[in-house]
């Protein structure tokens, strides 16, 4: 488990950041979208979609620097994914146009509002659910033989996926609901924290089913988690887990507000850490390691000086955007 700290692990972490900062920020904007029927139709409804106007679209930055990162720092890994998750990655592309495009015209043409209220949460499942199967068709494994995807079309397809895939659209709900409790008020509040309590459960339950579906997937997966001397670096994970679920929901009975968002956060980080220790050194398991995948030195070295200038900028007006507009989200909201 030891980690030699050379340039490929570096960008192996810079692509995990990216990765996790999307999945966070675009999380619970999808999020909002898969609870968006359950709220009223009118002013709830608009509140909920105005707690993330000034910020949806930026958040997708990090899908494009994760990508991107992807494509110039292990060339050879992007090159087997996309050919073994193509109807997936079609599918959440869809799902993000579709998602953006209702968020835009709901406001533009009133007409057609149920449409786009549709439209909103189709997208945001359809792109949430992707999500979670293309995570799940990278850890049950992807047939590699000369350097190339050997599977077929549907080898992402299997029940281990449509797991991943339910509980990302529940990790991605606990994320919007406890988002909207710390932007909202009043009823909608109380709504968004019943939600949260439901959601929570969910969330809990798929970490659990996929964590025991693991280490029945891979005999290597069950070994790192329950064998000496690897049960040493890993037991912190669940240990972890089960405190932060715990501060989780005293804080959702309690009613607090900000807390239960960073403390879903923090399930989300565990679970990305869980999945970083299930797979190391691969980075297509279950037998391409990240050196495997690396690309040339100079190459890396050369992005490297890019991402610590694009970087800083991409960190600094997102935080400026979210710093802005903190507080609560009135009933004139931001159009």
């Amino acid at each position: 488990m030891a980690v030699d700290f050379d340039l490929t692990v570096i960008w192996a972490f810079i692509i995990a950041f990216a990765v996790f900062a999307y999945v966070v920020m675009d999380g619970f904007d999808l999020g909002i979208g898969i609870l968006f029927p359950t709220f009223k139709a009118g002013q709830e409804r608009d509140q909920a979609m105005n707690s993330i106007a000034p910020v949806w679209d930026g958040n997708e930055t990090w899908l494009v620097l994760g990508g991107g990162g992807l494509f110039a720092a292990f060339p050879l890994a992007y090159a087997v994914i996309l050919p073994a998750t193509y109807p997936l990655i079609i599918a959440m592309l869809l799902g993000l146009v579709f998602r953006g495009v209702a968020f835009e015209f709901r406001w533009r043409d009133k007409a057609h509002e149920k449409f786009w209220d549709i439209s909103f949460t189709a997208g945001s499942l359809m792109a949430a659910m992707a999500q979670g199967m293309i995570l799940g068709a990278l850890l049950q494994g992807i047939e590699v033989q000369d350097r190339a995807y050997a599977g077929s079309w549907w080898d992402w397809l299997t029940p281990y996926t449509l797991l991943t895939g339910i509980g990302t659209v529940a990790g991605y709900a606990l994320l919007g609901a406890t988002w909207l409790i710390w932007k909202l008020e009043g009823e909608p509040q109380a709504h968004a924290r019943a939600l949260a309590k439901k959601a929570f459960f969910a969330t809990l339950l798929l970490m659990g089913a996929v964590s025991a579906y693991n280490l029945a997937l891979d005999p290597e997966y069950a070994d790192r988690w329950l064998t000496a001397p690897e049960i040493y670096f890993t037991a912190w994970v669940p240990i972890v887990t089960g405190v932060i679920a715990l501060s989780l929901l005293g804080a959702l009975r309690n009613e607090r507000n900000s807390k239960p968002f960073w403390l879903s956060i923090g399930l989300f980080l565990l679970g990305m850490a869980g999945l970083g220790l299930t797979i190391w050194p691969n980075v297509i398991p279950p037998g391409v390691t990240i050196w495997d995948a690396a690309a040339p030195e100079k190459s890396q070295v050369f992005m490297l000086v890019g991402v610590a200038i694009t970087m800083p900028l991409i960190l600094a007006y997102t935080f400026w955007a979210y710093w802005v507009f903190r507080g609560k989200v009135g009933t004139e909201g931001y159009h």
